[in-house]
């Protein structure tokens, strides 16, 4: 591997305890293997401190590897599933730190729209809601907020479309744990609770109390759009940059790591 000077280190930075976690997932070859140049532990830096500021590939600080080095190595994680794969063993960590069974019986449903930006325009789509052009970001969680999948479509389709997909996922990830699915009003019709109850999840719509004054948090709901203000932190994921869809939804996946493992060692050092 080529050596790197020294350089200050960014609030972005893998600590040593969370870099203990995570290097066996982002090692796909021997750390001695001759393809590898740059020090993989810098790559994973340079990808965080992209995904946290927003910043271009080609505007990389001088002192990371090369941008084009830590973009293909990037591709190469998100080709071979590795910030899923740690968000779900993190997922399954964190649930047992507070009690929880390692996989949830209940999960909350919701979407999120990006605005397009040039790379991504071409499968952009016009959210008449948001009033917005652009991705919409499908996603699941359990009831403490913690990702269990991700879709990526085109702003104008419709969520409840998406149902089927999602369900399908998320009993892929969790081994057919998932009961019931917590949705807004998006989801409402018969298609959805048929396209839900295929892969053994009933669906639950929470509706708006009738005569509502100002902001009114739902039961459960609420959950899913905290999770989208944790996503909100990194400002790569604030629009969507990216020319593929399976970019998005690794990216997502690699901001939540960051976040769980962050978590995961700060429970560990607070323990007796």
């Amino acid at each position: 591997m080529e050596s790197q000077p020294a350089r200050q280190p960014y609030p972005s930075d893998v600590s040593d305890d969370e870099w203990a976690f995570v290097a066996p997932y982002l090692t796909l070859m021997t750390p001695n293997a001759p393809q590898r140049v740059y020090d993989l532990r810098e790559s994973f830096n340079a990808v965080r401190w992209l995904v946290r500021t927003g910043a271009q590939w080609r505007m990389l600080p001088h002192e990371f590897p090369p941008w084009s080095a830590v973009y293909q190595q990037t591709q190469r994680w998100l080709a071979a599933g590795v910030f899923a794969d740690m968000v779900h063993d993190l997922r399954v960590l964190l649930r047992w730190a507070q009690g929880r069974a390692d996989e949830p019986t209940a999960a909350i449903l919701d979407s999120r729209t990006l605005q397009s930006a040039p790379e991504s325009g071409a499968r952009g789509g016009y959210d008449g809601a948001k009033r917005k052009k652009g991705t919409k970001l499908h996603a699941v969680v359990d009831t403490l907020g913690n990702l269990l999948a991700v879709h990526v479509t085109a702003a104008s389709d419709q969520d409840r479309a998406q149902v089927a997909t999602l369900a399908a996922a998320v009993q892929d990830a969790t081994g057919e744990q998932v009961e019931v699915a917590f949705v807004d009003q998006g989801y409402t019709g018969e298609q959805p609770a048929t396209d839900a109850a295929a892969h053994g999840i009933e669906l639950i719509v929470l509706k708006l109390p009738e005569a509502k004054r100002g902001f009114v948090l739902l039961p459960r709901r609420w959950v899913v759009e905290r999770t989208f203000a944790w996503a909100s932190r990194f400002r790569r994921l604030a629009r969507d940059y990216e020319r593929l869809p399976e970019t998005v939804a690794g990216l997502h996946f690699l901001a939540f790591a960051c976040l769980m493992v962050q978590q995961l060692v700060t429970l560990i050092s607070q323990s007796p």
